[in-house]
């Protein structure tokens, strides 16, 4: 018998149904993934299941646990189960942690209120929970706050807190979305390590189907409020038959061949999916011209440093952010940099777009050195060098109507002598990125999230520029909405010419964009080349380890 039951599950919000007459359940010690995009219904089914919406929903239909009807219960009950019997890991951590209270009071707290525990043995108890979830230094990290550790770390007292009871089922909602490759994959060996341990049954949440191929046992799919396919893994992965799951399997980019246009979920709702190939020819083609002029930027020998607080009266120590790079960028190009949190890819994107100045070296931009020019060159060179965000949305002001935000640098830029003008320009931008003239005077809120991504290319190519570097720009996208972005980025660089600088910790995606490759470890470039080579075949050993962690699928 199963151990949840959802039947007949309808809800809605002000009389929109967002979750239209589902039926799934999950059994004793499985893992079952639930996999769909943004907006489909995979959080708010969870949410129901916790009994956590707000007061306005409308739902219908059963949700049992154990035989107990959960949508009827009563919150003082439902407080007895929540947290202790259905647990729940949130996908952002730092937000769901109290930055105000310590990492072992916070997983503490949980322990006192379901359990009969002492504090001296709750403690005992968070301190075995942190080695458990392989936690570094367990006692000290129970006296350290969120702010003072890591991603992955922060990510683990989650779970540790989700497990804190022992429960029989555990939600993770999208509990690896934007961690680092490798650190993904230890939380998803960790996950499958403690629900063997503890007998639990988990329903793991995620837009990303490799990643769900790597832990779940069955596979439901969501789409628009619908379970649109469900199945076990092998099926599911082998055999889909839905064009929505065949498009989520298929948007992510290759690890081995290169399609020139990468396909979406709406090319295989329509059936307008192109398999066209970039072969190894035309590829050696396309770089011996690019390679034939001389370097468009240059950086040499590059440093970036900054001081470390030591403590109260102590020296601060100095600590190499940037260590020593030395690379070219070539026009036409587009330049890969991976590496994980912390190994320096954003500083030295940064140095480059001289928003922070370098400590020792030189960047040199059409043969001229750049890293000491008055506030006028710089200001000129701004508009040849510029950068799309990694989030759109706090990129863009939300008192601008998107028509504004496209303008304005224009107008500080002296592109055009008039507004009108200017209007003109934007809106054959926006309809360049795929959107309309009807979205100038709109503004950001009103928008999905791969839509803001459009506007905020509009907004960086209206300049025209020479370089632009992305900086982790599609990672917070969903799989086919990432991949229309990646489509249009390509396809703006063969009109108009764009040498990119593509700064992610996405393995496939980088692979799919890049000419060359820079991997980027402790600040170091610790290994480049031609991008297929070093996949096929790595030299550095953290080169092996970040490929080798890549969820590979079924």
């Amino acid at each position: 018998m199963p151990l949840l039951n959802v039947k007949q599950l309808t809800i809605g919000f002000d009389n929109n149904t967002v979750i239209d007459s589902i039926n799934f359940h999950l059994n004793k010690n499985e893992v079952l993934g639930i996999v769909g995009e943004s907006g489909s219904g995979k959080s708010v089914t969870s949410l129901a299941i916790l009994g956590l919406l707000s007061q306005n929903s409308q739902i219908n239909g059963s949700i049992t646990y154990n035989n107990i009807e959960l949508t009827t219960l009563k919150n003082s009950a439902f407080k007895a189960i929540r947290g202790n019997s259905i647990s729940m890991i949130f996908q952002e951590p730092m937000s769901s942690l109290n930055p105000s209270m310590k990492c072992g009071n916070q997983v503490l707290e949980v322990l006192l209120q379901h359990t009969n525990l002492s504090s001296a043995k709750a403690k005992k108890e968070v301190i075995e929970l942190f080695k458990n979830v392989k936690l570094p230094t367990p006692e000290l990290t129970y006296n350290k706050y969120p702010h003072e550790i890591s991603g992955g770390q922060k990510q683990r007292v989650m779970i540790a807190m989700a497990i804190a009871c022992k429960p029989e089922i555990l939600i993770a909602d999208e509990p690896t979305t934007a961690l680092d490759v490798t650190v993904q994959k230890e939380i998803i060996l960790l996950l499958k390590t403690l629900q063997e341990n503890y007998n639990m049954s988990v329903i793991f949440i995620s837009h990303d189907l490799a990643l769900v191929s790597e832990i779940a046992d069955r596979v439901i799919v969501m789409y628009k409020g619908k379970i649109v396919e469900q199945g076990s893994n092998l099926s599911i992965f082998k055999s889909a038959k839905h064009p929505y799951t065949r498009g989520l399997i298929n948007s992510r980019p290759s690890l081995n061949q290169r399609l020139k246009n990468l396909p979406t979920v709406s090319d295989y709702l329509n059936n307008t999916v192109s398999n066209e190939v970039i072969t190894n020819t035309k590829r050696a083609k396309s770089h011996e011209l690019i390679y034939s002029k001389p370097p468009l930027l240059e950086v040499k020998n590059l440093d970036k440093v900054y001081l470390k607080k030591s403590g109260f009266l102590k020296k601060n120590k100095p600590f190499k952010a940037v260590d020593c790079v030395s690379f070219k960028l070539y026009e036409g190009e587009t330049l890969g940099l991976v590496g994980e949190s912390g190994c320096g890819k954003s500083t030295l994107g940064n140095a480059i777009l001289l928003l922070n100045n370098a400590t020792a070296g030189q960047i040199y931009y059409k043969g001229e050195a750049i890293t000491c020019l008055n506030k006028k060159a710089t200001r000129a060179l701004r508009k040849d060098i510029q950068i799309i965000f990694q989030d759109p949305y706090s990129s863009l002001n939300p008192r601008l109507s998107v028509g504004k935000s496209i303008m304005e640098p224009m107008k500080v830029h002296r592109i055009y002598n008039s507004d009108k003008a200017r209007k003109a320009h934007a809106i054959n931008i926006l309809e360049r990125v795929g959107l309309s003239a009807s979205h100038f005077n709109r503004f950001p809120h009103e928008f999905s999230g791969g839509q803001r991504q459009r506007i905020g290319i509009a907004r960086t190519i209206a300049l025209q520029p020479k370089i632009i570097v992305c900086d982790e720009s599609v990672s917070a996208l969903d799989i086919s909405v990432q991949a229309q972005v990646l489509n249009l980025l390509n396809e703006l660089k063969s009109k108009f010419g764009f040498t990119y600088i593509f700064i992610s910790h996405d393995l496939a995606v980088v692979k799919y964009m890049s000419d060359q490759l820079l991997v980027m470890q402790n600040g170091k470039i610790i290994e480049s080349g031609e991008s297929d080579n070093i996949y096929k075949n790595p030299q550095n050993t953290y080169t092996k380890t970040l490929i080798n962690s890549m969820p590979k699928g079924i």
